[in-house]
């Protein structure tokens, strides 16, 4: 039995939520290989050759990876589907695109945001918005699994695997016009310990001021819930929620967001969560481990004197 991870990188480093789905490849049990496919991509090979329990890292280095699209990605993986009976990505945007060509062109059916591995052909998933989980088996000969980052550790970084060169290349459909990146000096939101996340209770985007001088403070992300980007408070890459990015830091606080389903389901597994509402009936505190009933205009400024 082998799996295969797709791994998920900007051709200079390797992102954080690869080694979790390696985890997660450890908990379904036997040979783990990492599949980058990117250009000039070396110092992502190095990095996933590190990875504790892999065996493998196939590296397909040509131009026509270098921007993750997933009509040839698709292929590759089916290419090399032969030696594989599980194909596993986070649920990322990269993954959420590419898996599904990929169990598409199998005929076989993707298991979507894995959080527990129960067996190798049996997988716990949230449904309805994180409000039940649905334990499913799946009967097909591969496996197709994007894998809920957030609900698995990092693998060790103690790992020595070999590489191996995969010279087969595919055309793109999709052609690459430009990008735009947000850049920041916090951490990157689905990989930080500490998120300062803010509602539509701040009133504006202008109010969000505080709450990065609260991140700062505290070495920490700045996130938001759907209604505050739908108000258009922040752009909607600061998102938490079942549409937005799913994240389980160690510490998540939450200022005037009321705790919709919606918002819950990307942040409810943080280690501590912590909420500002002046609303006594706010969903939020129902999950909070800690809870303080205050307007926020003044807590916070409150708690940045005391920090």
């Amino acid at each position: 039995m082998a799996t295969l991870v797709l791994a998920e990188h900007d051709n200079a480093s390797l992102k954080l939520d690869t080694a979790k789905v390696v985890t997660c490849g450890q908990a379904i049990g036997g040979d783990i290989d990492v599949l980058v496919a990117g250009h000039n991509c070396d110092a992502v090979v190095e990095a996933a050759k590190q990875l504790s329990g892999v065996r493998h890292v196939l590296v397909a280095d040509a131009a026509q990876y270098a921007n993750g699209f997933s009509d040839n990605l698709s292929q590759l993986i089916v290419e090399l589907a032969t030696e594989y009976e599980h194909i596993l990505a986070a649920a990322s945007s990269l993954g959420k695109d590419t898996l599904p060509r990929v169990s598409a062109l199998l005929d076989v059916a993707q298991i979507s945001e894995v959080i527990e591995v129960v067996s190798p052909d049996t997988f716990v998933r949230p449904i309805f918005a994180g409000s039940a989980l649905a334990t499913v088996q799946s009967l097909d000969d591969k496996k197709v699994l994007t894998v809920r980052s957030s609900a698995f550790d990092a693998a060790a970084n103690d790992g020595s695997a070999d590489t191996v060169a995969i010279d087969k290349v595919y055309d793109s459909l999709t052609q690459f016009v430009s990008q735009e990146l947000s850049k920041s000096e916090r951490p990157e939101l689905g990989a930080a310990s500490v998120v300062v996340s803010g509602g539509r209770g701040l009133g504006s985007g202008e109010n969000f001021a505080i709450l990065e001088q609260l991140a700062d403070k505290l070495g920490g992300a700045l996130g938001a819930s759907r209604a505050a980007v739908d108000a258009g408070f922040v752009s909607n890459d600061l998102q938490v929620g079942q549409t937005g990015k799913i994240v389980a830091p160690d510490l998540y606080i939450a200022v005037g967001i009321s705790g919709a389903i919606q918002h819950l389901a990307g942040m409810k597994d943080s280690k501590v969560i912590v909420a500002i509402n002046k609303d006594p009936e706010a969903p939020i505190f129902q999950i909070a481990d800690y809870g303080l009933e205050a307007d926020l205009f003044e807590a916070v400024p409150q708690l940045l004197e005391l920090l």
